[in-house]
């Protein structure tokens, strides 16, 4: 098969691994321990979990969308083909 015939080239997957990676460390920095009906833990309103984690998990979300919407360059086989073209015409 040629690589036209794919949708993603290999930065496409590197791209999508990357922001799934950034997304699974955000969900890791929301984890914690909860409270129970006997008592309050207040570290579930940390800075951590409520601001930080949101926005890596955000971050990682868009660096997705980044990931499937980036368009592979083939800029050697372009110019190579233009090049053969060319010079037929010639």
């Amino acid at each position: 098969m040629n690589k036209r015939d794919f949708a993603f080239d290999k930065m496409n997957f590197i791209l999508l691994a990357i922001g799934m990676v950034v997304v699974i460390i955000g969900f890791i920095l929301m984890s914690g321990e909860g409270s129970t009906i006997t008592e309050f833990n207040p570290d579930i309103f940390s800075v951590r979990r409520i601001k930080v984690a949101p926005v890596v998990c955000l971050a990682g979300f868009l660096f997705i969308i980044y990931g499937i919407m980036h368009k592979p360059c083939d800029q050697k086989a372009e110019t190579s083909t233009s090049d053969i073209q060319d010079k037929g015409e010639e």
